[in-house]
């Protein structure tokens, strides 16, 4: 299908349904951009992402050794 097709084709729709066609494309453009943009992160970006995402909650957990359990500490 070509472009004057598809035009000829929403032409022949009554203006409700080329509102909703307007509407998809619309939507269709956007998240097409959104896409787009997500894929534009840098390593750093996404590591940090993926860092605060898998420790997230964790400063809540007490903390599974003390100095009192272990048998030599470090210096």
């Amino acid at each position: 299908m070509n472009q004057a097709q598809l035009l000829e084709k929403i032409q022949a729709l009554p203006p409700d349904k080329q509102t909703e066609v307007f509407d998809f494309v619309d939507f269709l453009a956007s998240r097409s951009a959104s896409n787009s943009q997500q894929n534009e992160w840098t390593n750093a970006e996404f590591n940090e992402i993926a860092i605060s995402q898998a420790l997230r909650g964790m400063e809540d957990e007490p903390p599974l050794y003390t100095l009192d359990v272990l048998k030599e500490r470090w210096r």
